[in-house]
C-alpha cells in the first residue's frame, strides 16, 4: 500500500525546524539506511520526533515495504555483532531481541547460524582471559566464579561445564 505523502497537510517540528510528512520519511528513510533497526527502534525515533501515531504506521509501512526495515535481517546482524564483538552468548542475545519485540522464529533462525565449535571457542578464550586476573583459594571457588562469570555473559550451562573443562586439562 503506498501513500501519497504530498497530500498530507500535518507538519512536524523537530530541532526547532518544521518538517512535512515527506521529509520525515526521508529522514526515517536515512536512518534505517545508515544502520540495520527493527520496527520498535524505528518507532522509539519516531515517538522523540514527535510524529502522531497515523503517520507513524504510515512511514512504517512505506519503510518495510521498500525494503528499509527487514527484521529478519536486522536478527542476523545482530546475533553476529553481538556474539563476534561483544561476546555474548545466545541467552543475552535472544533476551535483548526479545525485549525489542521480535519474533521468536526469526531470533530461533537467526542464534542457528552461530557455529557451536567458534561459540564454545569464545567461550573458552574468554574464561582462559578471566582466568589470568581471578583471586581464588580453592578449586571450586574458581570454578564458581567462572561459571557465574560466563552465565551472566549469556552461555547456557552446558557449554559452560564443556568450556571449563577444556581450560582446566
Amino acid at each position: 500500500m503506498w501513500v501519497n505523502f504530498t497530500c498530507l497537510t500535518r507538519k512536524y517540528y523537530f530541532m526547532k525546524k518544521e518538517y512535512p510528512l515527506e521529509e520525515l520519511l526521508h529522514k526515517a528513510a536515512s536512518y534505517c539506511s545508515i544502520s540495520e533497526h527493527c520496527v520498535s527502534e524505528v518507532e522509539e525515533k519516531l515517538n522523540a520526533w514527535g510524529v502522531v501515531s497515523d503517520d507513524k504506521n504510515k512511514i512504517i509501512k512505506r519503510l518495510i515495504a521498500e525494503d528499509f526495515i527487514n527484521e529478519k535481517r536486522y536478527c542476523t546482524y545482530f546475533v553476529k555483532d553481538k556474539f563476534r564483538f561483544n561476546k555474548w552468548g545466545k541467552i543475552k542475545i535472544s533476551f535483548a531481541l526479545k525485549q525489542k519485540g521480535l519474533n521468536n522464529d526469526l531470533i530461533n533462525t537467526a542464534l542457528n547460524s552461530i557455529d557451536e565449535g567458534e561459540y564454545e571457542e569464545m567461550l573458552a578464550s574468554i574464561l582462559k582471559t578471566k582466568l589470568a586476573g581471578l583471586k581464588y583459594e580453592y578449586e571450586y571457588e574458581k570454578q564458581g566464579k567462572l561459571f557465574r562469570f560466563a552465565q551472566s555473559r549469556g552461555f547456557e550451562s552446558s557449554v559452560i561445564d564443556r568450556a571449563l573443562r577444556l581450560i582446566s586439562n
